[in-house]
């Protein structure tokens, strides 16, 4: 197994709006392409961490829609599951008319399905004589099973968390791996590897140009500095940028992101902290690039621990981790030492912090998520580290990882359920103001 190939494959990838709804979107459109006719009517069942992802954020080119159920209709009537994630860079004022008419005719319905701890996508849609469906399970874009009128026609077929042909299998072979042989593949790839890492860096770059735009969190920073509450050092201009990506996306920018873990936002601070950083301490560009593979080996390792859709904000744990690693990474190479002081940091720091669904405001988070990285990676390498008497900090990486995961899947199961009825309560609220 070339575990390098494996995470770019099935983690790192182009995703043209928040990964959740497009998912939505991928999964509407594999069933409606399926069909073979228009699509008259849409039911979407989704798990709670796709619910609450797809809540808040602007769907791209659907006229500042939000929701995974826009984004669904839009895929059901694109039906172009060949475009996977960057889909719905396909729509029109015609594609997005008819959607809007299906969705204000009542004729496509959401539920979220209570106890779902993985990622689960399933979209059903009827035309006029038949009906299809899509499941989606494991990734993004992992399809796992297609039918048309109750026959399987497509998709493994299988339950994705207990075939040991589907894409997780590398997910479980990485979990046992210690950090040593996940970091490994990091500064063995080939040329194609290489420039796949450098597109998802300007694709990013691309993205936060675009941020200002929005007026929310890096505008806010950048008026910070200029008003003289900022310096212009490697910390700013690494956080501006972030979160100037991070605003784009959130607000339905019309450019895809990078994903790291199938997050954009997670890709966003797992390419852009390392690379920025790397460049202002004038890394050599090689050196930065396997930086940035190990990000994302690490960002994917992280959410072996914490779970696809975890309770805590992936910015700040998978991707800050990831961005930690990388700095030290780009001074020391593999220094498990130095990687497991940063890593401590980092969960000593953040370590429980919620992700409250994604939404523009994750820019804030990312912010954080940044700051702490490149905080923790620098003490670090002057050999400083939490000491694993201290709450979650293990002895080991892999001992914090572990401690991480059980405060998130034991001791946080209420969250995700919790938060659902407080986006429930606002968006009933606001249905009847």
């Amino acid at each position: 197994m070339n575990l390098l190939k494996e995470v770019f494959a099935h983690e790192v990838y182009p995703a043209f709006g928040c990964t959740e709804p497009i998912s939505c979107a991928f999964a509407a459109a594999a069933a409606a392409a399926e069909l073979g006719e228009p699509v008259e009517s849409l039911r979407l069942r989704v798990d709670p961490g796709t619910y609450k992802n797809g809540a808040a954020v602007v769907v791209p080119r659907s006229g500042g829609a939000k929701g995974n159920l826009v984004a669904a209709a839009l895929g059901a009537v694109l039906a172009r599951p060949d475009r996977k994630l960057e889909l719905l860079d396909e729509t029109t004022e015609e594609v997005l008319r008819r959607a809007r008419e299906m969705c204000d005719a009542g004729r496509c319905e959401i539920e979220c399905v209570a106890g779902q701890t993985d990622f689960r996508v399933e979209a059903v849609v009827a035309g006029r004589g038949h009906e299809a469906r899509c499941v989606l399970s494991g990734g993004h874009t992992h399809v796992e099973r297609i039918e048309k009128d109750g026959q399987v026609v497509g998709g493994d077929g299988k339950e994705t968390d207990t075939s040991h042909n589907t894409p997780l299998a590398y997910r479980a072979a990485l979990k046992k791996m210690c950090m040593e042989e996940v970091l490994a593949p990091a500064g063995r790839f080939d040329a194609e590897d290489r420039a796949y890492l450098r597109r998802g860096v300007e694709m990013n770059l691309a993205l936060s140009e675009l941020g200002f735009e929005v007026g929310g969190t890096a505008a806010q920073l950048r008026q910070m500095h200029r008003d003289g509450f900022l310096a212009d050092d490697m910390f700013y201009r690494a956080k501006l940028a972030v979160a100037s990506a991070v605003d784009a996306r959130m607000a339905g920018a019309g450019q895809a992101a990078m994903t790291s873990g199938g997050s954009g936002n997670q890709g966003i601070v797992a390419t852009l902290t390392p690379y920025l950083v790397g460049r202002d301490m004038g890394i050599d560009a090689e050196r930065i690039d396997e930086s940035i593979a190990a990000a994302h080996l690490v960002n994917a390792y992280v959410k072996c621990f914490v779970g696809e859709l975890s309770v805590v904000c992936g910015c700040a744990m998978a991707a800050g981790i990831a961005a930690a690693a990388a700095i030290v990474y780009q001074q020391q190479g593999i220094d498990v030492r130095r990687i497991t002081l940063a890593a401590g940091n980092v969960i000593g720091d953040l370590g429980g912090l919620i992700c409250d669904g994604a939404k523009p405001g994750c820019a804030m988070k990312a912010v954080t998520a940044v700051d702490s990285a490149i905080r923790s990676a620098l003490m670090a390498l002057k050999g400083f580290g939490l000491s694993s008497d201290d709450g979650l900090v293990g002895q080991t990486v892999e001992d914090s990882l572990r401690n991480l995961g059980r405060i998130t899947l034991e001791g946080m199961f209420q969250v995700d359920p919790t938060l659902l009825r407080i986006i429930r309560e606002k968006t009933a609220a606001s249905g009847k103001a």
